[in-house]
């Protein structure tokens, strides 16, 4: 197959080509270090501060579609035949601020200024989407960024008050967007790159298909979707991941359709990509998909990813094992499926062979009888990483519990069941004694570990009281105040 191997995309309004790319060159080196683009700072390096915050547009079935996202766990490789944009292309032509800038500015949205450009390119990218935002959903768009002087709600006043200094029709992003769109259909070439030293190459398939081919030629490759995990591999650890296989540009592995009674989600599909369908058709997933990370994050981390890299922790895991999801896993031409709950071997193994890759995560819809929950306990309620995370699904029919399934992650060396919870439920009455038993069956399901996030003995608390509140918010005799309607 023919190839390039040159990284080309657009950058502000420059078309850009960089040879020779290596797998774990990061987009915020690039800008700050090769361009001088330094309104993107470095604070965190792994993706939690938000002060690296460029805009990222892609495009999609949908057309020209612009996202923040995280400079400094982004690798350059990854934005090919992107549009990137940093906060010095916000400002007109005659030099004044935009709107957003502007209304930080009234509301004394700033002091230091560290964090100010990456609050912008946030808000940017809120503006452009909601020009009216409630409170909530400029919350929900700031959790990836983190302000340690100012205070937030002089921010959230500015975020509220953009639309009075200008509309997002008047936006130069907007009023150029048929444009930009020519510019990157012209990118699309429909050719493998490959690109950098031999020790360090970035390959980019041009399809799924070639991406089978890729990781037949390449078989320990490291393969890097939203590089919200693998970029702290390089930015933490110093790791070498070269050869590197990209596939945050294959769109046939970002599709998110219903079919049938089963969701079939691109393993490549971003935890965004998936938002809409999954609160539609999943509602008790909603509250706990906005508590995955921040906006950024959830705009490059895919579901595929999450499961594939087989933390212990991972957010993912534990509902869809609870929703009963299945896998499909790839080498070459070959296909083959299996429960999710399977997938997960030991710490650090899973059922994957050299050269096999998770293509597609197919979900089952929940039948009118089932009940479903997602909890996340954590140190932090927004952008943190799970202590205990839970899904429940069971089905009641006539005061009596059938085909309960409990998953817990944080709880074992595996996102896994609780087989023995499961047990001391089925059959058993719809009733706060059968859920009691059920918390103390859980003794025989983990052993759990103390480390940073938790110990043991909470983990375990935790893990009971999860049992208990999930009978309390759907018990139709418990008193309304008691409820918690909040995951």
């Amino acid at each position: 197959m023919t190839h390039r191997t040159d990284i080309r995309f657009v950058l502000n309004g420059r078309d850009i080509s960089v040879p020779d790319v290596a797998a774990d060159r990061t987009l915020l080196d690039f800008l700050r270090l090769d361009r001088r683009l330094t309104g993107t700072k470095e604070g965190c390096a792994e993706g939690d501060c938000g002060a690296c915050t460029v805009l990222v547009g892609r495009l999609t079935g949908t057309g020209l579609r612009y996202e923040p996202v995280n400079a400094c766990i982004r690798f350059l490789a990854s934005v090919d035949g992107c549009h990137v944009v940093t906060v010095e292309h916000l400002s007109g032509p005659d030099g004044r601020l935009h709107p957003v800038q502007q209304a930080m500015v009234e509301h004394h949205g700033s002091q230091c200024g560290f964090c100010t450009p990456g609050f912008v390119m946030s808000l940017y990218a809120l503006w452009m989407q909601v020009p009216e935002p409630t409170v909530t959903q400029v919350e929900t768009a700031l959790q990836g960024n983190l302000c340690r002087c100012t205070g937030y709600e002089p921010i959230v006043r500015a975020a509220v008050a953009v639309s009075r200094y200008g509309t997002p029709a008047s936006d130069h992003l907007n009023a150029e967007r048929d444009a930009m769109t020519a510019r990157l259909t012209a990118l699309k070439d429909g050719k493998r790159v490959v690109t950098g030293p031999e020790d360090n190459r970035a390959i980019l398939p041009a399809s799924a298909d070639d991406l089978a081919d890729c990781l037949l030629a390449y078989p320990e490759a490291t393969i890097v979707a939203g590089a919200t995990d693998v970029g702290l591999w390089v930015t933490k650890f110093l790791r070498r991941i070269g050869p590197a296989i990209f596939t945050g540009h294959l769109d046939e592995l970002k599709t998110v359709t219903q079919q049938g009674a089963s969701l079939l989600i691109g393993a490549g599909a971003s935890y965004s990509d998936c938002q809409d369908i999954l609160s539609e058709h999943l509602p008790h997933l909603a509250p706990y998909w906005d508590r995955i990370a921040g906006w950024q994050v959830r705009n490059m981390g895919t579901v595929g990813g999450n499961i594939a890299n087989g933390s212990p922790i991972g957010d993912t895991p534990p509902v869809l094992i609870a929703l009963g999801a299945e896998i499909t896993l790839r080498r070459g031409a070959e296909r083959r499926a299996l429960p999710l709950q399977d997938f997960f071997i030991d710490y650090g193994k899973q059922d994957r062979a050299p050269g096999e890759f998770v293509e597609s995560i197919r979900v089952p819809l929940p039948g009118a009888d089932d009940l479903n929950a997602a909890y996340k306990i954590s140190k932090r309620r927004d952008e943190d990483i799970s202590s205990v995370a839970a899904g429940i699904r069971m089905t009641v029919r006539d005061g009596r519990i059938s085909g309960a399934r409990i998953a817990f992650g944080g709880m074992a060396a595996t996102p896994k069941r609780a087989t023995a919870a499961e047990t001391a439920l089925n059959g058993q009455p719809w009733a706060r004694g059968s859920f009691e038993a059920a918390a103390r069956a859980l003794a025989g399901d983990f052993t759990p570990l103390t480390d940073w996030r938790a110990s043991a003995d909470y983990r375990m608390r935790a893990a009971r009281n999860l049992l208990r509140r999930f009978y309390l918010e759907h018990d139709a005799e418990t008193d309304a105040q008691v409820q918690l309607a909040i995951a």
